[in-house]
């Protein structure tokens, strides 16, 4: 209650029967159209396949970087935007997890307006057991007081609450643990085999929620186990593992997860925790929604970049030749940086694995193009 506060779960009888059903069929759609895929990543000089396959959906031009990997969502069908999907399942599918995104949202705010409820009602009684009983403050006075104290508190809250819950894409996973040749044993606490190491999540807005809906395909064959003697946790079944950063004395923790089972982690405990995936026995999917930073990474924001860069170019009205309009150092240092982020982390980004989306949409082919004509530009610049 006291170490792992912040962390909620849902059993799946909680959630809508009709939500449930559009997800888990989503999920075997993209599974049945080869859309997940291992992503190459690089840790410590590195590079590794991911064991759990992985594929990003979300709000169009969003990217969400891991381990020196960015990802560039599949969009789900948002009003105001031209969406062509390969197959009318991969749109229901986008459709379903837009959807279940809209339910985890509504969620994530009543379950953090609980928590601020609770913290505020904690703190009162502290404040009251600390003071001494004074009679020389009215009750008109003590009336104001607590009001001023709760408007401040509600709109700081209102105000970060929607930043901290308004997920912009969910990074889907997909593992069978019986086609793994290896994994990795949990270090500290004998948990048995992880699916994904310790870490805390990167790329998201500073204290935001991730929401977690798990899918283990449990079928007849997987039984739990129910014997005395067993300790620790079942190895059939999936769970989530939680333990404090860098802090090996406070137990950890590993919570059973079954079809259709969510978890929230709230506020800060993304950066104060760190939290794993324990392999159970059977495959299993999870739709895990983030709200990424998305400062630097939106393809607006990356067109803007090039727009910016390319003031410095100016092409003579006779000769049509291309010239600089300042060399000042600052100027010119600016649109280099730009050229090289287009470059490195955007056009070798998306076409060293960005040909897999195309089974699902190909609404990045055009984005692509223009950025790569900005970037041809950049290279005159350069020269």
């Amino acid at each position: 209650k006291t170490k792992y506060s912040k962390l909620i779960f849902r059993k799946s009888d909680t959630v809508p029967e009709e939500l449930h059903q559009m997800v888990q069929e989503s999920f075997l759609t993209l599974r049945e159209h080869n859309c997940f895929f291992q992503d190459l990543v690089r840790i410590k000089g590195k590079d590794f396949l991911t064991p759990v396959s992985r594929i990003l959906i979300g709000n169009p031009g969003c990217t969400y970087k891991y381990l020196n990997t960015r990802l560039f969502t599949v969009p789900w069908p948002t009003e105001g935007y031209d969406i062509k999907y390969c197959s009318p399942q991969i749109h229901n599918a986008c459709k379903a997890l837009m959807r279940l995104n809209d339910y985890l949202h509504i969620e994530a705010v009543k379950a953090l307006q609980g928590q601020h409820l609770f913290e505020t009602k904690e703190i009162k009684a502290t404040t009251a057991i600390d003071r001494e009983p004074s009679f020389a403050t009215s009750l008109t006075e003590q009336g104001s007081l607590s009001k001023d104290q709760s408007s401040v508190c509600v709109s700081e809250d209102d105000r970060s609450l929607k930043n901290r819950t308004s997920y912009n894409l969910t990074l889907l996973n997909y593992m069978d643990p019986l086609q793994m040749l290896y994994l990795k044993q949990e270090p500290y606490f004998g948990m048995g085999n992880m699916a994904v190491s310790w870490h805390h999540d990167e790329n998201l807005v500073e204290r935001s929620t991730v929401a977690v809906y798990n899918h283990s395909c449990e079928d007849s064959a997987i039984q739990e186990s129910h014997e005395q003697e067993l300790k620790g946790r079942d190895p059939a079944v999936w769970h989530v593992g939680l333990k404090v950063a860098w802090d090996i004395e406070t137990p950890g923790l590993a919570v059973p997860l079954h079809q259709g089972d969510i978890y929230l982690m709230l506020d800060d405990l993304n950066m104060t925790h760190q939290h794993c995936v324990l392999a159970g026995l059977s495959p299993r999917f999870s739709s895990t929604h983030r709200v990424a930073d998305s400062s630097r990474g939106t393809l607006e924001y990356i067109l803007g970049q090039c727009e910016l860069a390319l003031q410095n170019l100016q092409t003579d009205s006779d000769s049509m030749a291309l010239s600089l309009k300042s060399l000042e150092a600052a100027v010119v240092k600016q649109a280099e940086e730009i050229h090289n982020e287009v470059e490195f982390e955007w056009l070798r980004q998306f076409w060293f694995q960005g040909k897999r989306y195309l089974k699902c949409t190909d609404w990045w082919l055009m984005p692509m193009a223009k950025l790569e004509e900005f970037w041809r530009k950049l290279e005159i610049m350069v020269s």
